[in-house]
């Protein structure tokens, strides 16, 4: 069996080779660049399965497909988060997140060898992938939140938040109507999970929505204070390394 690894960086290809190879399956060849790749299926025969970084030194993984027409079966590996994945489920083999477990990572090959064995083709459609990931317009974020108040469960609406903050290794979110509600997840799991279109995370601390900000004024060390409409417990800054980021993002 021809399998191949096209991955960013050599450490965690050989990384992987390893795995799979305690999994009983040999790897012919380590690819680490779109250019790299692009010459060898030029003067190789194409392997029956391709383990694909996304993310390549000089671009994305999907520029060798636009150029070369490859009938291989893929298997993702890649950091990209569960919702731009999506479109994975529908086109691959498989897809392992990073760092690649091994007990996902022997799910995935058994499923390869499963089509395999009664010579199911894949098709892919690396066009809807690629625009699966850098559009983020397509991709789905939170728009409610539930939390535990005692025995019971409430719903909060994103339009609810007037801000996130995090405090004594736990998140918060800040409603509106001056309440604070433990989250079970942490700031940057948080951060990821929101529109970048209407949150921003101005510090280690703080996630705002640009409706819960009030007033914005110009604050020391070239930073910015932001006031929020109901919440007083700290002052909320802008950190300096943010500041430009934050401009762009209020337009």
């Amino acid at each position: 069996m021809n399998i191949i690894i096209i991955e960013d960086e050599k450490p965690a290809a050989r990384l992987l080779q390893r795995k799979v190879e305690k999994l009983g399956l040999q790897i012919k060849q380590m690819l680490h660049s779109v250019e790299e790749s692009l010459s060898w299926f030029q003067n190789n025969e194409h392997p029956d399965l391709i383990f694909l970084d996304i993310q390549l030194s000089d671009g994305l993984s999907f520029e060798i497909f636009e150029q070369i027409d490859i009938k291989s079966a893929v298997i993702f590996t890649t950091a990209y988060d569960e919702y731009a994945l999506r479109a994975f489920k529908l086109n691959s083999i498989d897809y392992l997140l990073k760092p690649i477990d091994e007990d996902d990572l022997e799910v995935a090959v058994a499923k390869f060898k499963a089509r395999a064995s009664i010579n199911t083709s894949v098709s892919l459609d690396f066009e809807a992938i690629r625009r699966m990931l850098v559009n983020p317009v397509e991709r789905q974020y939170k728009t409610r939140f539930s939390v535990k108040i005692g025995h019971q469960i409430k719903v909060i609406s994103i339009q609810e938040v007037e801000c996130f903050f995090s405090e004594n290794k736990g998140t918060y979110i800040h409603t509106f109507d001056n309440r604070d509600y433990l989250l079970d997840i942490t700031m940057e799991q948080l951060e990821n999970e929101l529109n970048p279109k209407d949150f921003f995370r101005i510090n280690r601390k703080y996630i705002l929505p640009l409706k819960g900000i009030k007033e914005i004024q110009i604050h020391t060390n070239s930073r910015l204070k932001i006031l929020l409409s109901s919440y007083k417990t700290d002052e909320v800054i802008v950190a300096r390394e943010k500041v430009n980021d934050f401009k762009n993002w209020i337009g």
